[in-house]
């Protein structure tokens, strides 16, 4: 498949290249790691044993020297104690403005290495190369990169746009089951805000690992975010709609302290009850909510929302940082393939959560 050229304001562009196997053939880009002296590679202890010795020695081959820093794997990772510990290392290895900063992994690398990069003297190039469904088909787009507080996911961050995103589909043969069917739950997502031919070919697949089109599936889903982050990269409008069922996702992920639900499990909740919600409210139309819910049977994810304390769900939701003043901008379904956006207050908002 060709490669999806991003073309963004300021005359930024780069590729995402979804292809089988190119994790082996790194030599193509070549061109890319000759313009460095120095690469930094990030990725945590559960990725390196897989592909790190392999993607270093190829990076190495192009004339260019590697370091490799592997981090815990984990939520726990990403975060400002661990991100000074990297700027320790790139300190050390003496990293410079003409360096690189690979983040081999999933969406906790990717975040973390590209707030990383973002940062250290005021921006280091970096690269994409995820490893998870997830990061694939979403948190390694599009240029959100981040950190988590003690208070909430991704308080503090920055855009901040790759070089390249590198993405191997057959590195997805050896993902745990759960950690594939949280990133089907991201595939499902888009279908519901953007392209209702997605959702209904996932809908009738017989759920085993995508019924083997997975690269078509990741590139498309990869085009639909290009499409969405070229006419809107600071999340001033459209980009909203990427959102959907992640307001509750994140309080359901803080709420248990990032325990009980991953990432994916928790938007899949997310985007069943909010749109039962906005069923109810003449907002989506009727049977959504249905069709949302056997698509998330279908690929092993929760639907169903735990018992929440209300006082307590208010200290996490009123932290999230899509609010504006007293206002945020909610995502919500008309239909499955086209989201619209409905900004409230606080006490709308609680309606549609609790």
């Amino acid at each position: 498949m060709d490669g999806i050229k991003v073309e963004l304001h300021r005359d930024y562009r780069y590729t995402i290249d979804v292809k089988n196997g190119v994790l082996e053939e790194l030599d193509k880009y070549n061109h890319t790691f000759f313009r460095y002296e120095k690469a930094v590679i990030i990725t945590d202890a559960n990725v390196a044993p897989l592909y790190l010795r392999n993607v270093s020695k190829q990076i190495s081959q192009a004339g260019c020297k590697v370091h490799e820093i592997v981090i815990p794997a984990g939520e726990s990772s990403k975060s400002l104690a661990k991100a000074e510990e990297i700027y320790h290392h790139f300190s050390e290895y003496n990293v410079t403005r003409s360096d690189l900063v690979v983040a081999l992994g999933g969406g906790v690398v990717g975040d973390l290495a590209g707030f990383c990069a973002s940062t250290y003297l005021r921006g280091v190039d970096f690269i994409q190369v995820p490893t998870t469904l997830l990061a694939q088909v979403d948190s390694s787009v599009g240029g959100k990169v981040g950190v988590n507080l003690s208070k909430g996911k991704n308080l503090v961050g920055s855009f901040y746009q790759p070089q390249a995103v590198i993405v191997d589909p057959s590195v997805i043969k050896t993902l745990p089951k759960r950690n594939f069917n949280e990133g089907m739950a991201e595939v499902i997502k888009y279908g519901c805000i953007f392209d209702e031919d997605l959702f209904s070919r996932i809908y009738h697949d017989d759920g085993s690992r995508a019924a083997g089109n997975l690269d078509e599936i990741i590139h498309r889903c990869c085009s639909i975010k290009k499409e969405v982050t070229e006419k809107d990269e600071r999340e001033g409008g459209l980009r909203k709609i990427l959102n959907f069922g992640h307001t509750l996702g994140h309080v359901l992920e803080a709420y248990f302290n990032y325990q009980k639900y991953s990432h994916g499990e928790a938007v899949a909740i997310g985007m069943y009850h909010i749109t039962v919600k906005s069923e109810k409210k003449g907002i989506s139309q009727i049977g959504t909510a249905e069709k949302i819910k056997n698509i998330l049977i279908k690929n092993d994810l929760p639907y169903t929302m735990p018992y929440l304390e209300q006082d307590k769900v208010e200290e996490i939701l009123f932290r999230d940082k899509k609010f504006s003043g007293d206002k945020i901008t909610l995502v919500l379904l008309k239909e499955i393939g086209e989201a619209v956006l409905v900004k409230m207050d606080k006490n709308q908002l609680i309606e549609f959560i609790i």
